[in-house]
């Protein structure tokens, strides 16, 4: 896991409530990493120098499995893995979950409906390829994550702008040095695609897809710029919907290639039809992973670290309550609850970065968690921490959490914490 996680504390108290030995690999310098009692210092940046560290460790300190935490260190694992004989995803697959435009590449081979797509250097002349281009269209960074970057174009004066837009948030942002992997300096622009936003969790056995949840995004996201906001499950699809995106899910992963492990995905839907925006050899980012608790009753995170380590999680029990440890059976999964129980609805909302500038703090957080139905209010962001929006941004300050019975009902909670929460960011001048 790289230092600026947000899913360190889910993974290891996952750990610490099966009582497993856990071996962080971080990339802080080796120095630190001895005096904070970080066992392993890796340098992230270089994917063979990493696989090199972990193999040397491995051969001292035997691994039974090595988990992937966030999204630019699933190849490292991959490699890894192969080397050490543990089960994994291969490392072609890790790279084009990840990589926008080889993920095209490969469900439109497999036969997959993929939107009209390509791939330029920022060095290309911007003005002629605008000219190319049918509009509207998408653009969008082929390595960065989580809408980072992301701008849809109506015209060929949006693209040029778009463009040279995201070539200043390329500049600033690459995790890896352009010599290494070009793709880091590249522009991916595709087709326009109508429809609904859904996200879908799953882990993938030996290929196969078991759905954890089906996420409904009630907010329309149609650009210019694409802020997640609300996720709340179950789905409000009908059925046969439903269907076809799990249906598209899992032959995307496996056009991809990925076959072990959490998936994360991003559709649209289409008269119907489900559409693939993204697929991850990941688990949902930030702390969202939390709602799954509440359906499931266990973390997403035990579900991970079980599977990674051969434990059977198909008997999940998908009507369960969230409940404490006391009240789970032997294995450490939740027992059986009466047949036929509604499991209600849960549903996070991302808080958003309405503007840029020093964060303050919020104020309304203790009357948003007294509001009926939310669970938690969980602020990441630490005072003085500069706050960017989108698309030049990264992350989200907060999170609102929220249960109620029907999908609905959540959503509407959801709102109405968050209208009772007032941003303070102090504006920074640019001198």
């Amino acid at each position: 896991m790289p230092t600026t996680t947000y899913r360190a504390h889910p993974f290891l108290e996952a750990a610490r409530r099966m009582n497993l030995e856990v071996v962080v690999g971080s990339d802080f310098c080796k120095v630190l990493a001895e005096e904070w009692d970080v066992p392993l210092s890796l340098r992230l940046r270089y994917v063979s120098q990493a696989v090199d560290e972990i193999v040397d460790y491995a051969r001292e300190h035997p691994l039974d499995a090595i988990v992937p935490v966030d999204d630019y260190t699933t190849e490292i694992a991959a490699r890894a893995c192969k080397v050490l004989g543990l089960p994994h995803n291969s490392p072609e697959a890790a790279i084009a979950a990840r990589n926008k435009y080889r993920m095209r590449e490969m469900l439109s081979a497999a036969g997959i409906w993929c939107p009209c797509f390509a791939r330029f250097d920022l060095s290309l002349p911007v003005e002629e390829i605008a000219l190319e281009q049918r509009y509207p269209c998408v653009l969008k960074p082929v390595l960065l994550s989580g809408s980072r970057g992301v701008i849809r174009a109506d015209s060929p004066d949006g693209f040029i702008e778009a463009f040279r837009r995201i070539g200043r948030i390329l500049e600033s942002a690459s995790d890896r040095p352009p010599s290494l992997d070009p793709d880091a300096h590249r522009i991916m622009v595709e087709s326009y695609m109508p429809g609904r936003e859904v996200a879908l969790e799953g882990l993938l056995n030996d290929g196969r897809l078991c759905v954890l949840a089906l996420f409904d995004k009630p907010d329309l996201l149609e650009g210019p710029f694409f802020e997640e906001t609300i996720y709340v499950t179950p789905s409000r699809l009908p059925k046969e919907t439903q269907e076809a995106v799990s249906d598209t899910v899992q032959r995307a992963s496996t056009a991809v290639g990925l076959t072990e492990g959490p998936v994360h995905a991003e559709l649209r839907v289409h008269h119907g039809e489900a559409r693939i925006i993204e697929i991850a050899g990941r688990s949902i980012g930030g702390l969202c992973s939390r709602v799954l608790e509440y359906g499931l009753g266990v973390s997403l995170e035990e579900l991970i670290l079980r599977h990674a380590l051969g434990q059977d999680v198909d008997g999940v029990d998908r009507n369960a309550q969230g409940r404490s440890g006391a009240d789970r059976g032997t294995d450490g999964l939740d027992r059986q609850v009466e047949a036929g129980k509604n499991p209600g609805a849960a549903g996070v909302m991302m808080l958003p970065v309405p503007e840029g500038g020093l964060f303050q703090g919020y104020d309304g957080v203790e009357e948003a968690k007294k509001t009926p139905g939310v669970e938690d209010v969980v602020v990441t962001a630490k005072e003085g921490d500069m706050l960017t929006p989108l698309p030049e941004g990264a992350g989200y300050p907060g999170f609102i959490f929220a249960k109620g019975d029907e999908p609905g009902q959540v959503e509407q909670v959801l709102r109405k914490a968050h209208g009772r929460l007032q941003m303070r960011v102090k504006t920074v001048l640019a001198t």
